[in-house]
């Protein structure tokens, strides 16, 4: 494809080239190949120069271990190179024995760690063996220099190729990127859509309940339940008075029964101390008490109480205690009479409370409510969700334009021309 739009191209020169979003990657696919063709096509040559030219330096390492010293050569050059030979021999057989991976990328750096080698051979110990052996040492140098002007070939073709795959690999990530938007854009279409269902099926229900519980609010057994609830709050408001006159005698009561207590503790009489707690008790709990409870331990109580104020240790300071002390029997029938009455209105309360939640009309309506608020909530997350998808979605399509731009001025250069790039919506960017 690649060579498609270069002849493409050269024969009819066109000022745009148009390419298709969804043929990015089969182009990229060709254009790679053909670079990687070109660079093997460049390369072939230097690779085989240096391959050659390793095997001749080879020879001539293995020549110069073997060769004869010059008879006329002064005995102290003679023992330096003695000693320098076998260690040069052994560095540049080591370093032309390295392995050099037919992959030119893999090649390139293992053929310059040769050459490396080579050169600090012949700086280091080789610099000794120039005087020795003059015309072997000027053939290394001729190799290593034969190999290093086949390396510049490479350099340059490896820099160019890695240049070309660079803006390749740029072009394939801002593809990917473009891509993966789009596949998320069309997910998230699609969960919008879903949304949509829900809401709509949600806010139809929500009418539908809306719709019964007006239906429900003229329905005929809304008199019944009307009177009831008016029962009810009788009930109720009677509850509360009875309520409200049992505190305030059991709070009195309770204040005189907490001196005498006091009294009591200090006289150390267990019988009543215990007898005046017990009542304190009942009077002080938040619930009224069950008048079988409490009538015998004011019974207990009221004596002691009685007993101190004739006594003169207890002072009634106001008309609501001394007319509960005046007359205790009456106090205690009092109360009696009052939790008694107390209980049985809570009894008929709960009663009457029973069938009002019981009543099919309201039951309904109650389990009506019920929905319509869960509906309610569900609606609230699913508008909430659909919002959060629309300000992802809005931040992801700004991205785009910057995105296909990149593209498009990527693909020019590795083409040169200009280039129209076409959504397969056929929509131009």
């Amino acid at each position: 494809m690649y060579k498609f739009f270069r002849n493409l191209l050269k024969k009819q020169e066109p000022e745009n080239v148009t390419l298709t979003f969804s043929a990015i990657p089969a182009w990229l696919d060709e254009h790679d190949k053909d670079v990687r063709t070109r660079l093997r096509q460049e390369t072939d040559n230097p690779v085989r120069n240096i391959r050659n030219s390793i095997s001749r330096l080879q020879h001539i390492v293995n020549e110069i271990a073997d060769a004869e010293h010059d008879p006329a050569i002064h005995p102290k050059l003679k023992t330096i190179a003695k000693n320098s030979l076998p260690l040069f021999v052994k560095a540049m057989k080591a370093s032309l024995s390295k392995d050099l991976p037919e992959d030119i990328e893999e090649f390139y750096p293992a053929v310059v760690e040769s050459v490396k080698g080579c050169l600090n051979s012949t700086r280091g110990q080789g610099r000794y063996l120039q005087v020795v052996f003059p015309k072997e040492m000027a053939s290394v140098k001729t190799g290593i220099d034969i190999i290093g002007h086949e390396i510049n070939i490479l350099t340059k073709s490896l820099t160019d190729y890695r240049k070309q795959k660079s803006v390749s690999d740029e072009v394939r990530a801002l593809y990917n990127a473009l891509h993966d938007i789009r596949i998320d854009s069309e997910k998230a279409l699609e969960k919008d859509h879903r949304i949509h269902a829900r809401i709509t099926e949600i806010t139809s229900r929500i009418e539908t309940v809306k719709n019964e519980l007006e239906a429900l609010s003229a329905d005929a057994g809304m008199d019944e339940i009307k009177k009831i609830r008016s029962t009810l709050q009788d009930r109720e408001k009677k509850r509360d008075e009875l309520t409200r006159a049992y505190t305030s005698l059991s709070m009195t009561a309770s204040h005189v029964f907490r001196k005498a207590e006091k009294i009591a503790t200090k006289q150390r009489v267990p019988a009543d101390i215990t007898a005046l707690q017990r009542s304190i008790d009942l009077l002080s709990d938040h619930t009224v008490p069950d008048p079988d409870e409490l009538d015998p331990a004011l019974a207990l109580a009221c004596p002691v109480a009685e007993r101190m104020i004739t006594a003169g240790e207890i002072i009634l300071k106001n008309k609501e205690e001394r007319g509960i002390f005046s007359d205790t029997t009456q106090f205690r029938m009092e109360m009696r009479t009052i939790c008694t009455a107390v209980k049985t209105q809570e009894t008929e309360y709960r009663t009457i409370q029973e069938s009002l939640t019981s009543h099919p009309v309201l039951a309904r309506m109650n389990s009506l409510g019920r929905e319509k608020s869960q509906l309610e909530y569900m609606l609230e997350k699913e508008h909430q969700e659909q919002k959060d998808l629309a300000e992802w979605s809005a931040k992801i399509r700004e991205k785009i334009p910057s995105l296909e731009n990149d593209l498009r001025n990527k693909i020019e250069e590795i083409i040169g021309k200009g280039v129209q790039l076409q959504m397969d919506d056929q929509m131009t960017v």
